[in-house]
């Protein structure tokens, strides 16, 4: 399982405090999704969030997934990277920059951070008289494990 900077019980008294602001009900379901992936720690499609808080909310659908994770995002809870055409896969917005490796055989995400690009990147933007606000850095591979099959 993954480090976070927040203990999910942080987490989950700011989403209350989130619900209140936006004049919400409380829903158990958002709390569900919201755990599965922090419990994954990985990078969750919305399907494998479907299943996985379907063992316990029974009355949980594909859409109200999809809602449920627009407002997520919106509000800072969870960040999305798009690693292909299947969609978007979800991760607790730890605050915490990294980049990601993604394999275009088997699909599997590694998180990775370097101080070498990071500071190039500052210097490419420096060099235009910008401010660099955020980036993503994606890099698709074909991992070592496919590449021995």
């Amino acid at each position: 399982m993954k480090k976070y900077k927040e203990s999910f019980k942080t987490i989950l008294d700011r989403l209350h405090l989130s619900i209140k602001k936006n004049n919400l009900k409380n829903s158990k379901q958002r709390e569900f999704v919201l755990k599965a992936i922090y419990d994954d720690g990985g990078h969750l499609s919305p399907e494998d969030i479907f299943a996985i808080t379907r063992k316990t909310c029974k009355n949980s659908s594909v859409s109200s997934i999809y809602r449920i994770l627009s407002f997520l995002e919106k509000e800072g809870f969870v960040s999305s990277i798009e690693v292909d055409k299947t969609g978007k896969r979800y991760e607790i917005a730890s605050g915490l920059h990294h980049d990601h490796i993604i394999c275009l055989e088997c699909g599997r995400i590694e998180e990775f951070y370097n101080d070498e690009i990071e500071k190039l990147q500052i210097d490419v933007v420096g060099s235009y008289n910008a401010k660099l606000v955020g980036h993503d850095m994606l890099l698709y591979v074909v991992c070592e494990d496919c590449l021995k099959r």
